[in-house]
């Protein structure tokens, strides 16, 4: 063989490897399924055998962590995920209440790596990013809750926060959001979506819910529209009961449908269906919208045009499996004749699968209903591109995640939702006592201080809640008393922190209170529910320093806005709507006038503030 063929075969073989190179790992761009992608969809699901269809249909969870190739624990899911030829999964982490162990952005990409790799079909991988990736991975732009972005009121922050999600997950492999919320947070009861809601005015929610949709499909990523028909007017979490929407048609046409119109119109790409019971929509009690063909089919596909996947809640929440004790797999089946297309988390994997291919065996289900929702879930991940390439290149991750305009950008957001709803003018802003700089390493030497107690409510004080917010009142005030208080000790801690609140020229209690989905608290009839509102002992000790040092207090509600309901003594309100370590750093610049206060309250609040309440004050000069 020449030289000359030998050297233009070389050269074809760097052409042909810089080819591959460029397109074995995904591209993400504007969503997009051209004549190709549609081909490959319809062409792949003639191939599937209804077994491979049915599998399609499932979406169950895939816990980050870093897993060797050869573990029990990977080789299980594997083997899982080929044996009933699974199309999609739930990215999460583990989790053991009360702590969520977060993952790396490498150990999450390795792992969805890799199960794209052991999959037959590319697999659609989708995350509850509701307050962007860092709900599950360290290292991404921290983002405040969905209720600050309504307190900031600027559609173009909701824009971006698509945008930046969309480009941090698609880093790590994960392609389809469950957002944006379209719930609209009504009832200042509701301890499910509370702070995850944009707010209680539809028009609003509608408007943030179209500008994340907007952001996200510019970088591509799928989103989904939750939880139809609305679950903002309830007062249970659907994760420990069944939950009740009472309002008549004339309300659901103008509160809790108007945001998904909206969505639909933007182009949303799924709909989660709630587990929620709808009289007015569908008044079989056995029913809840899950279920329901009147609310899936006849008002989600057919009234309101809807085309695109609807994805049903999780399947394993008690708000349906209560109604299917005695045949779980059954969930599925009826979910599936209701219009759902895709299956999540079923409580019985087995059962399910089972039921589903039962169901299409006798005929129940068609051949053309199974077909038009596989190929629904085919075509998505074309429009994806998974088809040509479905690895992500772990090589990019440190230049997309976590870029330095990307955080600061966060932060501007949490500082502009920070909303001032009492002030008595005695105790805003607070002054920094500063520290004298040391001559030696090491060695520092703090000012005698202002006094400042600082009192920190959490749900467990084992938890990470307030650490930011106690760092950066140190930093100002370094003689702050800092005292941490849950329910389980806040008894004990009573008379501690009454002594210090007394001692104190200022107070300030800082109150973490968030929706946790499942969080089972006992009622005085030994019923189980779960509640936003604070626990007994700690309500109680709050009620007695309000009581005490009403003047002198400011109550930081880190999360849950409705808090003050239940304090109607409180003199100086300030609200975060979250409570991310932004919204942390936000609350304490606000303290000490190191940020102008310009937020609105998205909500009101009974008996406190009506909607749009907002004490504006200018940054300050201390």
């Amino acid at each position: 063989m020449s030289r000359k063929i030998i050297a233009r075969a070389l050269l074809l073989f760097v052409l042909v490897s810089c080819s591959f190179a460029r397109t074995k790992y995904q591209q993400p761009g504007p969503i997009h399924l051209d004549r190709d992608a549609e081909k490959w969809a319809e062409k792949t699901l003639r191939k599937l055998s209804p077994e491979e269809k049915v599998g399609q249909l499932f979406m169950i969870w895939v816990r980050a962590e870093f897993l060797n190739v050869n573990s029990p624990q990977y080789l299980q899911l594997r083997d899982t995920m080929l044996k009933y030829h699974i199309g999609s999964f739930a990215m999460t982490v583990p989790y053991e209440p009360p702590f969520l162990y977060k993952s790396q952005p490498y150990e999450a990409a390795v792992l969805l790596n890799r199960i794209q790799h052991d999959s037959k079909l590319p697999l659609l991988i989708a995350a509850d990013f509701e307050r962007g990736i860092t709900m599950r991975v360290n290292g991404g732009t921290v983002f405040p809750s969905a209720m600050a972005f309504g307190a900031a009121g600027k559609l173009e922050y909701a824009e971006a926060f698509g945008r930046i999600t969309a480009q941090e997950s698609r880093a790590i492999g994960v392609d389809w959001n469950f957002f944006p919320v379209a719930d609209v947070n009504s009832n200042p009861a509701n301890p499910i979506i509370n702070t995850r809601s944009f707010g209680e005015n539809p028009q609003q929610v509608g408007d943030m819910v179209t500008s994340y949709i907007r952001g996200a499909h510019e970088s591509g990523m799928l989103t989904t529209a939750k939880h139809f028909p609305g679950h903002g007017d309830t007062a249970t979490d659907s994760h420990l009961g069944v939950a009740q929407v009472t309002g008549d048609m004339q309300r659901l046409q103008a509160t809790e449908l108007a945001p998904f119109r909206k969505a639909i119109d933007a182009g949303v790409d799924s709909v989660m269906v709630a587990h929620v019971t709808v009289p007015a929509l569908d008044p079989d009690p056995n029913h809840v919208a899950t279920t329901s063909p009147a609310i899936v089919t006849g008002l989600l596909k057919k009234q309101l045009g809807f085309k695109g996947i609807v994805i049903t809640d999780a399947l394993d929440m008690a708000g349906l499996t209560n109604l299917y004790r005695n045949d779980i797999g059954r969930a599925a089946v009826d979910a599936f004749k209701a219009g759902d297309d895709v299956l999540l988390i079923p409580a019985d994997l087995d059962a399910s699968v089972a039921a589903m291919l039962k169901a299409v065996r006798s005929g129940e289900i068609s051949e053309g209903r199974l077909n038009e929702s596989v190929l629904k879930i085919l075509q998505a991940k074309a429009s994806l591109g998974l088809q040509k390439a479905r690895l992500v290149d772990l090589d990019k991750i440190p230049d997309v995640i976590g870029k330095p305009e990307n955080l600061a950008f966060g932060q501007q957001i949490a500082d502009n939702a920070v909303t001032l709803v009492r002030d008595n003018g005695m105790v805003l802003p607070l002054k920094k006592t500063g520290t004298v700089q040391p001559s030696l390493t090491y060695q520092k030497v703090e000012e005698a201080g202002g006094r400042i107690v600082l009192v920190i409510f959490s749900e467990d004080v084992r938890t990470m809640s307030g650490r930011v917010l106690e760092r950066e009142m140190r930093k100002r005030v370094p003689d702050s008393t800092v005292i941490y208080v849950d329910s389980h000790i806040a008894n004990a801690m009573s008379d501690v922190v009454l002594k210090a609140a007394n001692e104190a020229q200022s107070v300030v209690a800082a109150v973490f209170m968030v929706p946790t989905a499942g969080k089972m608290t006992k009622t005085g009839n030994g019923a189980i529910k779960n509640s936003i509102a604070m626990g007994n002992s700690s309500g109680f000790l709050l009620e007695n320093i309000l009581g005490r040092a009403a003047q002198k207090t400011i109550v930081i509600a880190a999360g849950n806005p409705y808090l003050a309901q239940d304090f109607p003594e409180v003199q100086n309100y300030l609200c975060t709507f979250s409570d991310e370590t932004v919204s942390e750093i936000s609350a304490v610049k606000a303290l000490f006038g190191e940020i102008e206060i310009r937020g609105h309250l998205p909500v009101s609040i009974p008996n406190i503030a009506v909607l749009g309440t907002g004490i504006e004050r200018p940054q300050s000069s201390n």
